[in-house]
């Protein structure tokens, strides 16, 4: 099976714009987690899907001069941006990941590859109470293709796996709890706000941003500075989401 890790990614945060470019240790924050992807030895490829928005310019630039490959289709209806660039790529699975979760752990993300291999699964992603920044998910392509033609809200395009997610009738779901019993939702590790860089500035100052650091790096040096923990903790989780989910009630009274 061709699996392919696709870094969603965009410029046009409107709280936190040219978030995936800002430096982190030296390195801008896409180069960390194409980095962190391409350790992963079950994903055959890493690409960068991205829109056609001028506005995303820096993106394709900044993966032509590192050789990465760039896909760019539309800017709000992700689901099909990542349907073509499966396409594109030859994909037999894609692994989702965000250009906005520097700290994501290579060893997580091939254990859950694993776990999705292991099984005929359509999608198989990181579960239970994990810290905000750590999130991958594993598509097959087949799957995505019939969320592509099926699906119709607002939070089934801005967003790749609802349609997949709402529907266990049609769709093989599995997740692992890597962290098993513990508690560490609260922990925001995501690049999402201006809190959310101070506080990952800190981790990679400290860490070192040629480092292979992983999760248990991140909470042990948060033992030894709780205090960090406060700089984002008033955060909500998941924002997009939500918004797409408000622009479902608004299409179902159209």
């Amino acid at each position: 099976m061709r699996v392919i890790g696709l870094i969603q990614a965009r410029m046009s945060s409107s709280r936190l714009p040219g978030k995936v470019l800002l430096p982190l240790a030296g390195k801008p924050v896409l180069e960390h987690v194409v980095r962190r992807a391409s350790a992963c030895p079950l994903i055959n490829d890493v690409w960068v899907v991205t829109s056609e928005h001028p506005s995303d310019e820096p993106i394709q630039t900044w993966c032509e001069d590192h050789g990465v490959p760039c896909f760019r289709g539309s800017l709000d209806d992700v689901l099909d941006r990542f349907v073509k660039a499966a396409r594109a790529s030859g994909a037999d699975a894609v692994v989702r990941i965000t250009a906005d979760c520097p700290a994501l752990d290579s060893h997580i993300l091939g254990e859950v590859v694993r776990e999705f291999l292991k099984d005929n699964y359509d999608l198989f992603g990181l579960s239970g109470d994990f810290p905000d920044g750590l999130d991958c998910s594993v598509f097959r392509s087949s799957a995505l293709e019939r969320a592509w033609r099926e699906s119709s809200l607002p939070s089934e395009r801005e967003h790749v796996g609802p349609y997949i997610e709402k529907n266990p009738e049609l769709f093989k779901v599995g997740g692992l709890n890597y962290f098993n019993d513990q508690t560490l939702g609260h922990h925001r590790w995501t690049l999402d706000e201006p809190e959310d860089y101070e506080l990952l500035t800190k981790i990679f100052d400290a860490l070192g941003g040629d480092a292979p650091f992983g999760a248990p790096n991140v909470l042990g040096l948060l033992e030894r500075h709780p205090e960090w923990i406060k700089i984002n903790a008033h955060i909500a989780r998941n924002e997009g989401y939500k918004k797409s989910l408000l622009k479902d009630k608004k299409a179902e009274h159209v």
